[in-house]
């Protein structure tokens, strides 16, 4: 006998305030267990020393992860020159502790304009990058070098905020893959000095901001005070520039199953609803075939 399909109850995505200290597995773990819901994801990791916005999926939410963890992101970023360590961040081992010496806020700003735009970029060695099939932190940890391929990244803005030596604050808009603490390493290597990163604050992934983030130790309370539908982001809503297509029966059935459906002059990803003009998943436009494949099918009573 067929086991029963148990379809979420709760779908949409939170804005969560991360502590530092936790992994984001510790945040997916927690919202797992308040929520009720097995299906839990995030986008966009942070490091466990970082604080700040973590978007957590749950139910359905979680098919269009792929489609927001490619987001643009904010930080406000403390960089400690004169510093470095093998991870590039203060929880690494102690490379070289010289001072910034005669350092000012001018030649910081100065080297800044180098890294704007699109910019070569060496992940950290404590990465879960993986090559070769292994995780950079865990040959790290085995005292492996590997060579870390270099990838390109967009820095879109980038700002020093105050300068009280030896730690320079420092806001950063960048492209979704950037390592605050390669550009701290780097920035360090561009003025003599070295340098690690000592704190780092995520303010913004994609639409989400701190200013309405949720603490995870506050997670509970919002949802037994202001409910499900107040605090969580409809799963097709971060998808709102993306075009609709409303299915008639014939489509709905090729739909569910798995197959194509006129794209009607579409292309691109398309918000894709059923006949009662409920969500149903994410498809992709050809213009050229005329075709709308499904990408992401979201499966409600009727699915």
């Amino acid at each position: 006998m067929a086991r029963k399909r148990t379809l979420p109850q709760r779908s949409g995505v939170l804005n969560i305030d991360k502590p530092p200290g936790w992994t984001s597995h510790d945040v997916v773990a927690r919202v797992r267990r308040i929520v009720g819901e097995r299906q839990v994801g995030h986008a966009g990791t942070l490091d466990p020393a970082a604080s700040g916005v973590l978007p957590v999926a749950v139910g359905h939410a979680t098919k269009i992860l792929p489609y927001i963890e490619d987001a643009t992101k904010a930080y406000v970023a403390t960089v400690r020159f004169g510093v470095t360590t093998d991870s590039g961040d203060r929880d690494g081992r102690l490379l070289s502790d010289l001072g910034p010496g005669s350092l000012s806020a001018r030649a910081i700003e100065d080297v800044l304009g180098q890294f704007r735009g699109d910019i070569a970029q060496v992940p950290p060695m404590h990465s879960a990058i993986k090559v070769g099939g292994q995780k950079l932190y865990d040959l790290a940890r085995k005292g492996i070098e590997v060579d870390v391929p270099t990838r390109t990244v967009t820095i879109h803005a980038i700002e020093l905020v105050d300068w009280i030596p030896p730690d320079a604050t420092i806001r950063v808009e960048c492209s979704s893959g950037t390592y605050i603490r390669s550009l701290a390493r780097d920035l360090g290597e561009a003025l003599g000095t070295g340098a690690m990163l000592a704190h780092l604050v995520r303010v913004r992934a994609g639409r989400f901001h701190l200013a309405t983030s949720i603490p995870i130790d506050r997670l509970e309370e919002r949802l037994e005070t202001h409910g499900w539908l107040w605090i969580a982001v409809h799963p097709d809503d971060l998808l709102i520039d993306a075009p609709i297509v409303v299915l008639d029966a014939d489509d709905e059935r090729r739909w569910f199953n798995g197959l194509g459906i006129r794209a009607d002059g579409h292309t691109g990803i398309v918000r894709v609803y059923d006949t009662r003009r409920e969500w149903v998943g994410i498809g992709l436009a050809d213009a050229e075939s005329g075709v709308i494949q499904p990408k992401r099918v979201v499966r409600g009573e009727r699915g």
